[in-house]
Formats: structure tokens, C-alpha cells, sequence
């Protein structure tokens, strides 16, 4: 009786202001604390207020303000966007053009007052309101759409006259809120209802810009406004539970920019517009999420790309959310390091975390999506740096790239990701056992920093495979971790580790795989590099150049193995060879062993004047 005593009353708790595991609130108290005026989204008057002053006396405000006011000089040049869908699916582009301009346009007025800029954004707003539709049948380019309109009406509401109102607001209910309807109730057809219910960036981007456009309206039309949200609210935590439980994401450091945009937009829009975000903020993993692409950010700036994903740094304006939110100064200074020019960035940045001391440890373990990152050290360009995965081949936008791994030192990337190929190709998108994506190099295990086994086979890993780190340790002086990557190859092995470790002092890296093959199989072992690679005449080593710099590559273990240099092209003839990206200047460092029954390589990379004996140069079992 206590227990159904508590529940109850814990359940009335929800009703009035929070959202988790056990419930969301009544369709009559979503908007029951609803404030009425404008500017309500992500902000109110009075941020722009602020901002107008710390221009004048922040330097970085000052030169970040000045950045946007040109861009909206410029803009003001350009014509209003048109409606185009170059590939036949996406307006995406264009929807994301509208979002980038309007933000300016209307923040740049509402901190300055001058009409020009409202001017421009309603040449851009009504211009998109006459297309057609905002291309629902890839529904985010509705939902970004839908945001920028919603950014529009409510931050430029002052400006606007009845006719004009009467024009965005429509907009924003046909061409956006009634298609989200008839996408949650199941009424349209698949390819513009599926997103609702997926676990991945699109969940966060529709129902993120819908809800935002449901909140810029939700005086004026409350029920319509309370449908929207009521679906928002229980949809979104379908995808924010994958944070858990450390905060990382399975789709890498470039999606996780994408879907948080508009999870934050969402939420920091609930809690301006409401006073709440119905917990949504407190789901596991979501406080510590700001971290992750610090730690997937190399000593060069670059991240770790694996997935989809390019290999440029996270410097998201989203990430002084997350530090103000979660009093996290350690994210408030990394993006400030790369003083963003936006909007969203002057909101929510916060100057008093920036003189804030955080010590984060050198070297990560996240959980779930079984990602690690060691470091040498922090702050040092020319510091050691290693990030590899095992993980699940099913999450969105996945490659076959279970154990691959990047590596940067002295200044460069020396071992590196291809990322993603044209997403226009065929069939790109085919997953599944025996899909078409599986047939392209970038997306093969023969196209990453990995292992293949028994080469030729379609796919060259299990698509469906979930693979796990089974040991991770860190001290001052090393830190390593070891991968049971055995579901990718159970077809054709009984057992197959990876284990890398980072040697701080001697900055050397450890790559180290234990093979056990259900039959004598050919092994390949690769690692992609834009570097010269100068092989000395036993094999046993690999001299890496570029920029001037050196980087060798030892091999250890077997001593009948030797090194190869490739070309970063199939091991095969591709099905789609006109298809497949060329991949110029790549070339992969590779051993291969013939009809190995048991396996085991032992690969150190090290400075060029550094030694070659390797302190974890002994089976993983004794790491």
C-alpha cells in the first residue's frame, strides 16, 4: 500500500511539470504556465537586452556580434530562397539556408533594432511560404523548415503586421504542424510517418522544429499547440535515451552535433516559453553529453569520424548550452576556443565559466556505444592521440567498422577515417544482412582501420553484429583497452580481440589482435594514412612523411608477417565500381597472412627517434 501510495502521488508530480520513465503531463497542463509574449523561444527580450551591452564590453560578443552583422549585411544582398530539390528527395539545403538566415536576420534586429534585417527575413519567410510544401516525404526538411519559421514569427512578432502574421503562422500550421499530425496519427503514407517513433538524429530534428513551432503559436492556437507537444514530449525521449548511460552517441561526434541542435532548440524552448522542460534535461546520460565531443576531439582539432561522419572539430554554439545548464566550464571553454559566430552561441554563452578550473581525465570509456579515446595529454598539439570503437554495425548511419581506430601525433593525423560516400548512390542506404550500402569501400571493414577475414565475403563484417570493450584501465603513465570483436567475424572465427594501448611516456601506440579461425583463413590488417609510406627491406618497418614530419610503424609480431603498402580500393571487383569513391591520394598501410588458422599481430607506432620495444608487447591476457 506505501508503494502504490508513493507511485500515485509521484504520478501527480508528473502531471504538472516533468516527463520521464513513468509518465508525461495531462493534455490540460502542457501550457498551463505558458508566457504569452514574444520573444518566448530559447530566449526572452532581455537576452537580447544583455547581449546589445556585452557587445560593448566583451570582446568575444563583440567580434562574434560583428561576424553576424555582416553575414546579415550580405544576406540582405542575396535573393530569397527558392524552391528546389536538386536530388530528386531533399529540399534540405534550402530548409537549412532559410533556418541560417532567419536566425541572423532576426536576432540582428532584435539586438539592433534596425529594420533592414526584419525587412530581408520577411523577403526569405514569405518567399518559403509559397512553396508548395516543405517536402514532407523527408520529413527534416519540414522539421528544420517548421524551426525556422518558428524563430521568425516569435523573435520578429513585434515587427510583423496582422497580414504578415496571418502568412507565417499559416505556414507554420499547414505546410508544417498538420503534416506532423497526420504523421503521428499514422495517417500519411510511410515515407512521411516513420520518423516518429526511430531512436536516431531524425527523431530530435522533426520533433524538435516542430515543437518549436508549436510553442511560437501556442496562445493562439492551444489545442493544435497541445496535440503537437503532447507527441513531442512522448516521442523525443525515444531517441535522448540513447545517451545513456555517458552521455556519448552511437551515430558519432557529427550526428550527435546534428541531433542535438534540435534537442536543445526543443528543450531550452520548453523551458523559455513554459518554465519547464518536463525533465527532459534530467534523462540519463543527457548531463554529461556536452563532454562527448570534447573527448572525441583530437590535440588537432579533428574528430573522431567513425559512422557518417567527417573528421572536422565539434564547435557547436549548443555546447555553451550544455556548460551553462550542467555548470560545466570545461565545455564552455573548449568551444570557446573556437569563438562560434551565432546567434545561438551569444545566448547561451556564459564569460564567468570561462575563468572556471575543470580537470577531466586524459583518457574515456563510453559505454554502450563502446567507444574509447586516449590521450597523452590535454592542451598540446603535438600530444598523442587515439580513438577506436567496437559498437553495434545496426546503429543509424553505422559503418562495417567495428575495431578501427584513428591515430594523431606531432601535429598530424596519421591514421584516418574516409568517412561517408555520396549519399546519392545507389542504394546507399540499404542496410540490413545483405544490404547494397555493404557493397561500397567506405563503408566495408576493407574501407576502415580494421581487420578483414576470409577477404571476398559479402559483407566483410556481420551488419548485425553488437561488439563490446571487455577491459579498459587508465593511469598517468598508460591506458588501454581491449575489444571482443568476435560477433563481426562469428561466421568464420571462434574468438577475435583487439587490444590498443597508449604508452604516455614513450608516446607509442599498441595495436595488438588475437585471431582464432573456425578454418585456415586469409587475414588483411589495414590502417588508411595520407602519408608517404617508405617500407625498409625486411617489411618489419613503415616510415610515415607528411608536412615534413615522420612517424614509424613497427611491426612486432608475426616474424614471418610483413608490411604492404595498398591502394584504398577493394580487395575485390566492386558490384558499383563507377560508384565507388576513388579515394586519390589514400594509400593503407596493410599485412596480410595467409590461411592462418590462430593469429596474432603486434603493431607499435612511435616517434621516429623513439624506441621500438613496447611495454604491452605481450599476449592481451596479461595486459
Amino acid at each position: 500500500m506505501a508503494y502504490l501510495f508513493c507511485r500515485k502521488f509521484f504520478f501527480i508530480f508528473l502531471l504538472v511539470g516533468t516527463i520521464n520513465l513513468y509518465g508525461q503531463p495531462s493534455k490540460d497542463s502542457i501550457l498551463i504556465n505558458l508566457q504569452k509574449t514574444h520573444p518566448r523561444l530559447m530566449a526572452v527580450d532581455s537576452d537580447f537586452v544583455r547581449i546589445a551591452k556585452e557587445k560593448e564590453t566583451d570582446n568575444y560578443v563583440k567580434e562574434a556580434f560583428q561576424k553576424i552583422y555582416q553575414d546579415g549585411e550580405d544576406i540582405i544582398k542575396e535573393p530569397a530562397s527558392v524552391f528546389v530539390i536538386p536530388d530528386g528527395l531533399r529540399l534540405l539545403a534550402t530548409s537549412r539556408r532559410v533556418v541560417d538566415r532567419v536566425s541572423k536576420l532576426a536576432f540582428l534586429y532584435r539586438v539592433t533594432k534596425e529594420k533592414k534585417f526584419a525587412e530581408r527575413a520577411w523577403l526569405e519567410l514569405h518567399a518559403a511560404s509559397q512553396f508548395p510544401n516543405w517536402n514532407p516525404k523527408h520529413f527534416l526538411d519540414v522539421g528544420e523548415m517548421t524551426y525556422a519559421f518558428a524563430l521568425g514569427y516569435d523573435w520578429l512578432f513585434d515587427y510583423w503586421n496582422s497580414d504578415q502574421k496571418r502568412i507565417i503562422k499559416s505556414a507554420i500550421i499547414e505546410k508544417g504542424l498538420s503534416r506532423a499530425l497526420l504523421a503521428y496519427e499514422k495517417l500519411a503514407n510511410r515515407n512521411e510517418e516513420w520518423w516518429t517513433d526511430v531512436p536516431h538524429n531524425w527523431n530530435q530534428v522533426c520533433n524538435g522544429g516542430i515543437g518549436v513551432g508549436a510553442l511560437a503559436i501556442a496562445d493562439e492556437e492551444p489545442d493544435l499547440a497541445t496535440e503537437i507537444l503532447e507527441n513531442v514530449l512522448q516521442k523525443l525521449p525515444l531517441a535522448m535515451k540513447h545517451f545513456a548511460p555517458d552521455g556519448a552517441w552511437n551515430e558519432g561526434p557529427g550526428y550527435w552535433s546534428y541531433a542535438t541542435k534540435y534537442n536543445v532548440a526543443i528543450i531550452a524552448s520548453l523551458q523559455s516559453a513554459l518554465g519547464t522542460d518536463f525533465g527532459l534535461s534530467d534523462m540519463e546520460g543527457f548531463s554529461t553529453t556536452g563532454l562527448f565531443p570534447i573527448y572525441n576531439s583530437s590535440p588537432i582539432k579533428k574528430s573522431f569520424n567513425y559512422a557518417d561522419g567527417g573528421d572536422g572539430p565539434i564547435a557547436a554554439p549548443q555546447l555553451f548550452w550544455f556548460a551553462s545548464r550542467f555548470n560545466q566550464p570545461a565545455i564552455a571553454q573548449y568551444v570557446y576556443g573556437f569563438k562560434p559566430a551565432s546567434p545561438f552561441a551569444l545566448l547561451w554563452y556564459d564569460a564567468r565559466l570561462l575563468a572556471a578550473k575543470e580537470e577531466l581525465p586524459e583518457d574515456v570509456y563510453y559505454r554502450k556505444s563502446e567507444v574509447v579515446t586516449l590521450r597523452s595529454k590535454w592542451n598540446d598539439s603535438l600530444a598523442t592521440f587515439v580513438a577506436f570503437k567496437a559498437g553495434d554495425n545496426k546503429a543509424n548511419h553505422s559503418h562495417l567498422d567495428v575495431g578501427s581506430f584513428i591515430l594523431d601525433a606531432l601535429g598530424e593525423r596519421w591514421i584516418f577515417d574516409l568517412g561517408a560516400d555520396n549519399y546519392n548512390i545507389p542504394g546507399y542506404f540499404n542496410t540490413g544482412a545483405h544490404g547494397q550500402r555493404w557493397t561500397y569501400y567506405r563503408t566495408r571493414a576493407e574501407g576502415h582501420n580494421t581487420l578483414v577475414i576470409h577477404p571476398g565475403k559479402q559483407p566483410d563484417q556481420d551488419p548485425l553484429a553488437d561488439t563490446k570493450v571487455i577491459n579498459f584501465k587508465t593511469k598517468p603513465e598508460s591506458a588501454f583497452a581491449i575489444m571482443d570483436l568476435t560477433p563481426a567475424y562469428a561466421t568464420e572465427s571462434n574468438s577475435v580481440k583487439r587490444g590498443i594501448a597508449l604508452d604516455k611516456k614513450l608516446q607509442s601506440v599498441i595495436i595488438e589482435d588475437e585471431i582464432e579461425n573456425k578454418q585456415p583463413a586469409d587475414v588483411y590488417w589495414f590502417a588508411h594514412t595520407k602519408a608517404n609510406i617508405q617500407l625498409s627491406k625486411n617489411g618489419k618497418t613503415a616510415t610515415l612523411t607528411q608536412h615534413g614530419k615522420k612517424y614509424i610503424a613497427t611491426l612486432l609480431f608475426p616474424s614471418d608477417a610483413r608490411f604492404t603498402v595498398m591502394p584504398a580500393q577493394p580487395l575485390s571487383t566492386s558490384p558499383h565500381p563507377k560508384e565507388n569513391n576513388p579515394n586519390k591520394d589514400i594509400r593503407k598501410l596493410s599485412i596480410h597472412l595467409q590461411g592462418a588458422s590462430q593469429a596474432r599481430i603486434v603493431v607499435q607506432f612511435h616517434p621516429e627517434k623513439s624506441s621500438a620495444k613496447a611495454s604491452f608487447n605481450k599476449p592481451l591476457k596479461n595486459w
